[in-house]
């Protein structure tokens, strides 16, 4: 198992669009702090690269690799391998390799110009986003053979949760204006991992107050030590469940 995830790993960091994406994050994090007359709005705009750029690159770069590595699974399947290490190995090299690439390109800048709980909380939270991603990546890409699917569903997952879920909560707040839905908003959060991560990271940056009274109930279970927990919890769940259940549809799939 660990062999095959070193022949991951040294495959993919040499993989230039890894390194572009990389040197990317790299340009946008320095140039951010650089550009800022102070930290906290050069922090918005990683913030803005965590939640679109970095699930973006994630989740298709996953979804592209495995399509593309088919022959290698097939080989890799012909050897008394169990399945479970061949698809967790896969896992674990793609997730490591991603992590890799945003703690170089973005938590390097972070912990220079913002060394504190903020800066930290944004580098766990971009970790974990890469994570949940290439799990949904691996539940896109086992769904169907045909890579030009695969690649749509992948992009759709993540303009679902990137953009239109953001749509349907304003819609539903707007259609129940008048009724205290407020603290259903802190469960339906739980259902987008890039919402999770926003408000954990805008709780942190202490701008709960921009988001009106939803962001005091928010600031309310979220900003506790047992919100914090919680909402870790739930990230770490949109990672385990879709790779679980693309784990159990690769051990029974015949390829």
């Amino acid at each position: 198992m660990n062999r095959i995830i070193k022949i991951i790993l040294s495959d993919i960091l040499k993989n230039k669009i890894v390194l572009a994406f990389t040197l990317i994050l790299a340009v946008l994090s320095w140039s951010s702090f650089a550009l800022e007359d102070n930290s906290s709005k050069g922090l918005l705009t990683i913030l803005n690269v965590i939640l679109f750029t970095v699930p973006l690159v994630s989740i298709l770069f996953a979804t592209i690799y495995l399509y593309n590595s088919s022959e290698f699974i097939e080989l890799l399947l012909s050897q008394p391998i169990k399945r479970v290490k061949i698809w967790t190995s896969l896992f674990i090299g793609l997730s490591t390799s991603m992590v890799i690439a945003f703690l170089i390109g973005a938590g390097i800048p972070l912990l220079i110009y913002s060394p504190n709980a903020v800066g930290f909380m944004m580098i766990s939270v971009g970790s974990i986003i890469s994570i949940v991603f290439v799990a949904l990546a691996f539940l896109s890409s086992i769904v169907t053979r045909d890579k030009a699917k695969g690649i749509g569903i992948a992009i759709m997952i993540w303009l679902f949760f990137a953009l239109l879920f953001d749509g349907l909560v304003l819609f539903l707040l707007f259609q129940f204006a008048d009724y205290p839905i407020e603290k259903a908003m802190v469960g339906i959060t739980a259902l987008s991992p890039i919402d999770l991560a926003r408000i954990q990271i805008l709780l942190h940056l202490d701008v709960s107050a921009m988001m009106g009274y939803t962001g005091a109930i928010f600031k309310d279970f979220f900003g506790t030590t047992l919100g914090l927990v919680v909402s870790f919890l739930l990230l770490c769940l949109w990672a385990i469940i879709p790779f679980s259940i693309s784990l159990k549809m690769f051990k029974s799939k015949d390829l």
